[in-house]
């Protein structure tokens, strides 16, 4: 029997495409749970929102987190429901224009 492919979301596609252009931070977990670990990397480091941070759990599995200036979300969210992100915006009408060919 053959199988089905899974759908892929356009939503959640132009999401991925948008978060492209936000920073990105790649941190290790450590010891700590990987929000935890995000979370005091921001207030360490000072990072302004939007940040997209990429954390390390193990050699296997690498956590992605959103940081916004309402708090810290699943980035997996975040692209599903970009149009939420009021910081996000500035970023889609940059990729619109790139998608278009208008610069």
């Amino acid at each position: 029997m053959a199988r089905r492919r899974k759908r892929k979301s356009r939503r959640r596609q132009e999401g991925r495409r948008i978060l492209e252009h936000v920073p990105q931070y790649s941190i290790e977990s450590g010891e700590e749970k990987p929000v935890t670990a995000a979370r005091k990397f921001i207030q360490s480091e000072g990072i302004l929102p939007p940040a997209l941070l990429l954390v390390k759990r193990n050699e296997h599995t690498t956590d992605r987190y959103f940081w916004a200036e309402k708090g810290l979300f699943g980035a997996q969210y975040v692209e599903e429901n970009h149009f939420l992100f009021p910081s996000l915006r500035i970023f889609d009408s940059t990729v619109e224009k790139v998608a278009v060919g208008v610069q």
